[in-house]
């Protein structure tokens, strides 16, 4: 199976509920998959990690986006954090979740050979 890697390119938590779902369900399938959060989306990963329509997911018996993240590392979803974007929102790299990487677009992009499949969320 080709690997997934998709770039979160702005601030928005459903935007990235979306990619860590499509992430999970490709790693569920046995393949790799990866996300970059680049400059002003590295906030959503700022604790408590919630996010706007989380209530209407609970309500519809759906997890909120701290147990979608949850659930996609533990499926082995790699997900990075922009250095650059960290400095933009004010963080620092002990400030992100556990098991998640600081890099860069050029990193991450050099990780991503032919093979792969590139979104951008």
């Amino acid at each position: 199976m080709r690997p997934l890697r998709i770039i979160v390119a702005t601030a928005d938590a459903e935007r990235l509920r979306g990619a860590l779902i499509v992430a999970s369900a490709h790693a569920a399938l046995g393949g790799a998959a990866a996300l970059f959060l680049q400059l002003d989306a590295v906030g959503l990963l700022r604790a408590p990690i919630a996010a706007p329509q989380d209530d209407a997911h609970r309500a519809a018996g759906l997890p909120d986006l701290a147990a979608v993240l949850a659930e996609a590392q533990a499926l082995g979803v790699t997900i990075s954090a922009c250095q650059s974007g960290l400095a933009l929102c004010g963080m620092t790299a002990e400030a992100l979740p556990s098991g998640v990487d600081v890099g860069g677009p050029v990193g991450f992009l050099q990780a991503t050979d032919d093979n792969a499949r590139l979104l951008i969320a």
